[in-house]
């Protein structure tokens, strides 16, 4: 439904967990229509979404007023002590301090410039070797062939996980990741807490094989994690499990999106690709805008922690806050034509990581991705060129593509 035909009545009463036809797959006219006539919106179940870029940018900041921890919304939507429950309540994002500044601590304390820049000799092999494989094909799947395996084996070297052993770990994030959408089938509830169950198993022996045998802490974020190293005391168990588990998840499936939205917006966008082919040191503001044009994460979430109100709408203390980043990221009271891609936009203060003391621990290391991967691929491939049957993930808060057919040309 193009923007002008979704009418101020339609935008007050969307309703995220029952969205209308068409918005997972388009939700960019509806953002539109948020923004202009419901940019604070009460949702049926309680809840409030909130689209403006000021607004989010102003809850991002204030950690007084609105809170990450998650446990009281995720214990009826998981189940207390499941799962799923267990690993969202314990890992970095849905946490606040204490827990989230020893975890950071630790974090930060690996992924400083210096150690991501002794990352990038082995991301260059690994995207070489996923482009050698691709020459040789007739048609290739940039998703499957080439996105999602970079950063699996950059946060598989992160944490020294055997070559061998990575197999499943696509797989376990994708269904841990698809439980935060606001509806869940049981099919979707029982893979994801059989997925927590199975990657906590296999950690287990992976944790014990590392404290028999410690890694370079310099290099294993693994064992930095076990030692506690930058943080005010040691992990416990389940902490450390848990945001292992975080580790892959946060960079895993963000990532993937953020190279393959980039690769089809490029595509579908030949005046741009052109420009960057012709200038490669665009790429760094190309990376900007893949993400703020087609954000890989759309959604984000705080809980207000006093009675408060949000542009005159009463938010009640516990209110769940369904910050629509997707929305404010074509906001336009900061974008100029907002719904205009284009790759040299200066300034592009997007959201997309998040912000405050939340803001994404890795984003250094997914915009070096990002850039390392479409910028050799293009200079590998300069004329690779989409074919039928692309298909996107049907996430709300993810987006992406599950399939994304090409010939490179």
């Amino acid at each position: 439904m193009p923007a002008q035909e979704i009418t101020a009545k339609q935008a007050r009463s969307f309703d995220l967990a029952a969205p209308p036809a068409g918005f997972v797959d388009d939700p960019f006219p509806w953002y539109d229509a948020l923004l202009t006539h419901a940019p604070v919106l009460p949702q049926p179940d309680g809840s409030i979404l909130v689209s403006r870029h000021a607004d989010l940018e102003r809850i991002y900041k204030d950690t007084t007023l609105y809170s990450s921890d998650k446990k009281v919304a995720f214990a009826p939507k998981f189940g207390a002590g499941s799962p799923l429950y267990e690993h969202h309540t314990t890992s970095l994002v849905f946490s606040d301090p204490p827990l989230h500044t020893r975890v950071r601590k630790i974090m930060t304390s690996a992924l400083t410039p210096r150690a991501i820049a002794r990352m990038e000799p082995g991301l260059v092999n690994t995207v070489d070797h996923l482009l050698d494989r691709m020459a040789g094909k007739a048609n290739v799947d940039l998703i499957e062939d080439f996105a999602s395996s970079i950063p699996i084996q950059i946060i598989g070297n992160l944490l020294d996980v055997p070559m061998e052993e990575r197999g499943p770990l696509r797989d376990w994030s994708l269904a841990i990741l698809g439980a935060l959408e606001p509806t869940l089938t049981d099919d979707q509830l029982k893979r994801g807490h059989d997925s927590v169950t199975e990657f906590k198993a296999y950690l287990v022996d992976l944790v014990a094989r590392r404290r028999a045998n410690p890694g370079d802490p310099e290099t294993d974020v693994l064992t930095r994690l076990i030692r506690g190293e930058g943080a005010d005391g040691q992990l416990s168990e389940i902490e450390l499990l848990q945001n292992c588990i975080f580790i892959l998840n946060a960079g895993h499936e963000t990532t993937t999106n953020l190279i393959g939205n980039g690769l089809a917006l490029l595509n579908d966008h030949p005046d741009q690709r052109a420009r960057l082919l012709e200038q490669p040191d665009l790429i760094n503001p190309a990376i900007e805008e893949f993400l703020r044009y087609a954000s890989p994460n759309q959604l984000g979430n705080r809980e207000t922690t006093q009675d408060i109100e949000i542009d005159g709408v009463p938010a009640p203390k516990g209110t769940n806050l369904h910050l629509v980043i997707g929305a404010a990221n074509r906001d336009p009271a900061m974008f100029d034509e907002p719904g205009h891609f284009d790759i040299s936009r200066k300034p592009n203060r997007h959201l997309a990581f998040a912000g405050g003391p939340h803001v994404c621990v890795g984003l250094t290391l997914a915009r070096l991705e990002g850039r390392i991967a479409i910028g050799r691929l293009l200079d590998r491939f300069p004329g690779y060129r989409l074919t039928d049957g692309r298909e996107l993930g049907g996430r709300m808060r993810f987006r992406g593509y599950a399939k994304l057919p090409a010939v490179m040309g």
